[in-house]
Parts: structure tokens; sequence; C-alpha cells
């Protein structure tokens, strides 16, 4: 699991060999079994992780009680929470497991000790922080431009896997649309390839 982590330091930072064994070796590395959640709508984070193995699906509960999922993450995705704009650093999300994880830890109150004594981390956790949040706008853009079923398309093509491996509703739910409606466009789309 550590030569996830070592590609990224290999790839991003400039950091000699001794360097990135004294990272990898300081990093802590979790499992989590499914269901467990990482941060609840509310708390304030303590820890940011990088998926090495699972899934892991951000949501919050509106003020009706529903649940609306914003995002899921898999392996080799960073789960960050920015909140630091707000006065209360509470989290709008929760974050859960929905399969078994593995997970690198970053732990906030040892995240600047970490950047003081290896200096290209921060400058690496800068460059990921940048791919993804120019992603995320492509994304969100592309998604409030298309139709339903322009989304599950692209959904399919950019991220197969997590068709088959979240829960429908759940799935449904980050598109968009109900599970009926995300049960008919499958359908439509897998006629259409036939």
């Amino acid at each position: 699991m550590k030569q996830v982590l070592l590609k990224y330091l290999t790839r991003y930072t400039s950091l000699n060999e001794e360097e990135k064994q004294a990272v990898l070796d300081e990093i802590p590395i979790q499992a989590y079994k499914k269901g467990t959640v990482l941060l609840r709508q509310g708390d304030v984070p303590t820890a940011c992780y990088f998926v090495l193995k699972g899934c892991v699906r951000q949501f919050s509960i509106d003020e009706e009680g529903r649940e609306r999922t914003s995002n899921f993450y898999t392996e080799e995705q960073a789960v960050a929470i920015f909140n630091h704009h707000k006065p209360d650093k509470s989290s709008e999300y929760t974050f859960t497991c929905l399969e078994d994880c593995v997970a690198v830890v970053g732990k906030l109150e040892t995240e600047q000790d970490m950047y003081a004594r290896y200096t290209p981390l921060q400058s690496m956790t800068r460059r990921m922080i940048e791919e993804n949040f120019g992603q995320m706008q492509e994304e969100f853009a592309a998604f409030i431009a298309s139709t339903p079923e322009n989304r599950f398309k692209t959904l399919a093509a950019k991220r197969p896997q997590l068709i088959n491996r979240v829960p429908q509703h759940q799935l449904a739910s980050y598109l968009g649309m109900t599970p009926e409606s995300l049960s008919r466009i499958k359908r439509r789309v897998h006629q259409d390839k036939i």
C-alpha cells in the first residue's frame, strides 16, 4: 500500500530516497471497516485522508432530513475538508466508508510540523489540491450544463467502477436524479449499445 504513496512522493516532490522513506515510515496508514464514519456533518475535522483502497462517500443531510451525496472518493483520491473560512470550522459533510478501506491518515495537528521537516510535502499537497480543484471545476461546469442522461454517460466514461460499486440510490443522488430515473437511463443507455 505504501507503494502508492511513494509514487506520489516521487511524482510531486524533490525529496531524496532517505527523506521519502522517513515520510513513509512516519505517515500512518489505517484500515477502516465498511460503514465506518470518518467525519460527521457538524463535527470539526482532525484529519484528512488519502484513499489507498476502498470507497468513501461524501454526503450531507438537508433541512428536510434528506441525504444528498456530493462525491465518492476511491483509490488514489484525497478526502480533504476545506472549511477554514467557517468561524466554527465544522464540516458541511459526513464521510463514510462504503467498503472496507485503507487510507493514509494526515493528522491536521501535526501537518505544520511535517511541512517544516519536509518542505517539499507542502508543494506536493498544493499541487495535488490544484489538480483536484481543476478537475472538480470542470466536472461541476459539465454537470450543470448536462442532461441527466449525459451525466450518467459521463460518469460511465470517467468513473465506470462507481456504477456497480455504490448503491443505486446514492449514485442517483450524486447525479441529481431519482433512483427510478437512473434505472430508466441505465436501461436506455444499455439498449442503445445493443
